[in-house]
């Protein structure tokens, strides 16, 4: 590649950029909304980034040997309809990445559980002597990351966003942990979002191994019998990894006692199956991928405890932006008080009714407050709230010894915070008032 047009510059964006010109590769860069942050990157990097007309992008992707899309860029963004135009690639960071560099790669997608995973295998790998960097849809690009020769192998958090722009990447080791509708608001479709995700399989390479979730219809589809190096892992004995009675078997053997984990709730076992058969194909130690099993505790707003106040737990769970991700948390859980809402991504929020059964009432909040109400239906008991303050202080009133106040929104954080972090410790700083110094009790 001599000439890249790069077409939204975040963290991602930038650095895909700095590690094209330190390659000599000349970088056409646009983003169609300039920032502080972003006008001081270029005018230390020299690169010049400029909004976008029609007709400039038109120009720059003819001229470019390929197209470097952030990941998210809506698949309606012109600039892909431009270069699908004039025959110009669409290349991810993880081709970038794995054309430049040889190191082992292991790759996580799904819906929901990602960074879980991605996290558990890193340890996992870690604690076995294997260093191992957690990359791709975290806070390190992998662009970034390769500079680095200190790292023995690359845990990749594959989005769809970046597999969807991807033609080459082919990691040896490639886990699909579930699939659920998300980010309408971005792909085309919700095959074109199937379709992203399933192509972590097609392009992986052989021999290498695919690891499968064989309780999810979705990620089965795409899977067969004589799927090379196919491992498939689930709630029961069937496949290679699964739940035998109290006890963990990865492939064939006992790994740990469910008693023994810190979090065991069904999602929970999911993820530390598809970790392990993940970090043992990757070359760990089965000490060690079981000592790291015992000892996770889980990562901020993912299910958390925040408080035991007087006989009601308070769960943090606002990483939940998809309906998806609130019926695991809502599936595991009886008698809930269930704060929910925020900008829905453009999905079909009505299959939340299948578990209003525990939900003993909903507090609605943000844009899609009355649309979460009508999800639920009127078997349910709800009200809305203006903010986090007053969602916390109707749980607080309502709530009885035995109850689970959890936040799980099922929907985005922008309409109320920046992200869905901000939301979560709004609502823990919220709960935190309610107890003393911020103690349990």
């Amino acid at each position: 590649m001599r000439r890249v047009v790069t077409m939204g510059m975040g963290i991602t964006g930038r650095a895909v950029a700095d590690a094209l010109i330190a390659r000599d590769v000349e970088v056409v860069a646009f983003d169609d909304n300039m920032t502080e942050q972003l006008i001081a990157w270029s005018q230390s990097s020299g690169v010049t980034v400029t909004v976008p007309t029609t007709a400039a992008l038109k120009a720059a992707v003819a001229a470019a040997d390929a197209l470097l899309p952030a990941p998210g860029l809506p698949d309606h963004h012109e600039v892909f309809e431009l270069a699908r135009a004039v025959g110009t690639p669409t290349r991810s960071e993880l081709d970038l990445a794995q054309m430049w560099d040889d190191r082992p790669m292991i790759a996580v997608t799904g819906t929901d559980g990602k960074t879980t995973v991605v996290t558990l295998i890193e340890r996992m790998l870690n604690r076995a002597g294997i260093a191992a960097a957690a990359v791709g849809n975290t806070d390190v690009p992998v662009v970034s990351a390769i500079e680095d020769s200190s790292w023995e192998t690359f845990v990749v958090e594959a989005s769809s966003f970046r597999l969807g722009h991807s033609a080459t990447f082919a990691p040896a080791v490639a886990a699909w942990i579930n699939f659920g509708p998300d980010h309408l608001d971005a792909h085309a479709t919700l095959e074109d979002y199937e379709a992203a995700k399933a192509s972590l399989w097609h392009r992986s390479t052989s021999p290498g191994v695919r690891v499968a979730n064989r309780d999810d219809p979705t990620v089965m589809r795409h899977a067969s019998p004589d799927t090379p190096g196919l491992q498939t892992f689930g709630a029961d004995a069937r496949g290679d990894h699964g739940l035998v009675g109290d006890t963990l078997i990865v492939g064939g053997e006992a790994l740990v006692a469910r008693s023994e984990l810190q979090r065991n709730l069904p999602h929970d076992i999911a993820n530390i199956l598809a970790a392990a058969a993940c970090a043992l194909a990757a070359g760990a130690d089965r000490d060690s991928v079981a000592s790291i099993a015992r000892e996770f505790t889980g990562l901020p707003h993912r299910a958390e405890l925040i408080a035991d106040h007087g006989g009601v737990r308070w769960i943090n769970d606002s990483k939940a932006t998809t309906p998806h991700a609130t019926e695991a948390a809502l599936g595991a859980m009886e008698s809930v008080i269930l704060i929910a809402g925020g900008r829905n991504k453009g999905l079909d929020l009505s299959g939340l009714s299948a578990l209003a059964t525990r939900v003993r009432h909903l507090i609605a909040i943000g844009e899609a407050g009355d649309v979460m109400i009508d999800a639920f239906g009127v078997d349910v008991d709800s009200t809305t709230a203006g903010s986090m303050a007053e969602a916390v202080a109707t749980a607080h009133a309502i709530s009885q010894r035995g109850d689970t106040v959890l936040l799980s929104p099922a929907c985005a954080s922008y309409d109320w915070y920046l992200n869905y972090r901000a939301r979560g410790d709004d609502f823990t700083a919220c709960v935190k008032n309610l107890t003393p110094q911020g103690t349990t009790q």
